[in-house]
């Protein structure tokens, strides 16, 4: 399905090259873990609000999205309301104040690092289990990265799973080694403007090939009115309350999230986050949309209909079909700006964990920033190996591995981060607890029977640990005063 391949290898070549010469450049600036980490809080409006966008929406933005509206039409909405509105209140409510506390603890650089600052935690349990829960759900999400890429490698050469993995993530991991945070961000000023054209401009061709708004909802209707219906979802089968709220929860998410956090927190100033609030927004509508419109307008016009996990090929087979090659390696482009910014991110968070949480904090206090350099970068390498081998299946659904660690995120550290800036009277008891019951809900919840047990773990576990947070500083405190 996939004619010229030349031109569009050279296309995406041109892009890779430009993302090796970013993490070149970084590279001569990096000197410390710090820089390495945070890039010495050096950030823009405009390059945080898109560096905290394109990491947040990864392969599965242009993957696992139109694929899940390709198979069950409108009930995608759902998912788009939730991350709209998660990605609202996470800006306005957490961005600036955790900015300000943690430069405030100390420069706190890492989330396990404030937590510890924030509760003076002497023991080192909050700072060990925050890092253990970062790197064992960034693993799985991760790999989720390494799946869409090698998805892409193996659709437009006819590779092998494995070996379309492997070509997929070695950029990734060379200029993430090198050029750490700084390069992670410039490169996502182009990453993040590079996704929302390509989604763009895909959807604009496939409604105008599917004859306008009106004409495509006519012909979906006609096709399977269900597809227009947000109350069935894939298969025909009713979506019911169940299904609604596991997808509208996927905004409870957001202020546990690692690597969109981090941008916050590497911002010049508090005072630069309402306008990269604004810019956020913008971007975060459109291309969620936009992701939609890829799928639906899909049905219509794709050749053959994708089925099961090939689903997640629709925006790849759109951009092939319907633009000329050059074109089409520019939006394919996209697809590995979307897994390398995410990936990206999330191994530096991972290797900040493991270097500056772990390594530093338990074993090696007194370790020079050169060695702690080079921790972390080996850290990248290790981390990336094990997400290499949690992707090596090939009927891996991108949106099902991303959902997993995100709930998990968002389960360990939302109530914690929100509790933590806005409830003084939160204890680092109550804290340890609500990090171990969120994160020990979303890896048991999957494994349990029952109809209850189908909805996103995300929401459970989000709920849960905030009760165990209120409910062990209360007791705590009272303990206190008797």
């Amino acid at each position: 399905m996939i004619g010229d391949r030349g031109i569009i290898t050279l296309s995406l070549g041109i892009y890779l090259a430009i993302c090796l010469a970013l993490g070149f450049v970084a590279w001569r600036r990096t000197r410390t873990l710090g820089d390495f980490i945070l890039g010495g809080r050096s950030l823009g409006s405009w390059v945080t609000a898109l560096s905290a966008q394109a990491s947040d929406m990864s392969g599965w933005l242009l993957m696992g999205l139109p694929g899940l509206a390709y198979l069950a039409g409108v009930d995608a909405l759902w998912l788009v309301a939730g991350l709209v509105a998660g990605t609202w209140l996470n800006w306005r409510f957490i961005a600036a104040r955790l900015r300000t506390r943690t430069e405030a603890l100390g420069d706190a650089l890492t989330l396990p690092d404030y937590f510890e600052r924030r509760f003076d935690d002497r023991s080192r349990l909050l700072r060990t289990f925050a890092a253990l829960f970062i790197l064992v759900f960034f693993a799985f999400y991760t790999s989720a990265g390494f799946v869409a890429a090698g998805k892409l490698f193996q659709t437009l050469f006819g590779l092998p799973h494995v070996e379309a993995m492997f070509w997929g993530s070695i950029v990734l991991l060379v200029y993430t080694f090198f050029g750490g945070f700084l390069a992670v961000s410039w490169s996502d000023v182009l990453q993040g403007t590079l996704m929302f054209f390509a989604l763009v401009l895909v959807a604009a061709m496939g409604v105008f090939l599917a004859g306008g708004a009106g004409p495509a909802l006519t012909a979906l209707e006609a096709r399977d009115p269900a597809l227009l219906d947000p109350f069935i979802g894939t298969g025909a089968a009713p979506l019911g309350w169940i299904g609604i709220v596991s997808l509208l929860g996927w905004g409870l998410g957001y202020a546990g999230q690692p690597h969109i956090l981090a941008r916050f927190m590497a911002i010049r100033s508090a005072g630069e986050m309402t306008a990269a609030r604004r810019i956020a927004m913008v971007w975060v509508v459109t291309v969620l949309l936009a992701a939609v419109l890829v799928g639906l307008t899909g049905i219509l016009v794709l050749d053959q209909p994708l089925a099961g996990a090939d689903s997640e090929k629709v925006f790849i087979y759109m951009a092939t079909q319907l633009f000329h090659p050059v074109l089409a390696g520019i939006c394919l482009s996209a697809i590995l700006a979307a897994v390398m910014s995410t990936a990206a991110a999330q191994l530096l968070v991972s290797s900040s964990a493991f270097a500056q949480d772990l390594y530093r904090g338990l074993f090696r206090p007194a370790a020079g920033q050169a060695e702690l350099l080079w921790v972390g970068r080996g850290a990248v390498l290790g981390i990336a190996i094990i997400a290499f081998l949690l992707g090596l299946d090939p009927d891996s659904y991108v949106l099902a591995l991303v959902g997993w660690a995100w709930a998990g995120f968002g389960a360990a550290f939302g109530p914690a981060i929100i509790l933590s800036l806005y409830w003084p009277a939160m204890t680092r008891d109550g804290a340890l607890a609500g990090i171990l019951t969120g994160g020990l809900t979303v890896i048991v919840w999957p494994r349990l029977e029952g109809p209850i047990f189908e909805i996103y773990e995300l929401v459970p576990g989000f709920l849960l640990a905030w009760l165990a947070i209120w409910v062990t500083s209360r007791w705590q405190r009272r303990g206190h005063r008797g």
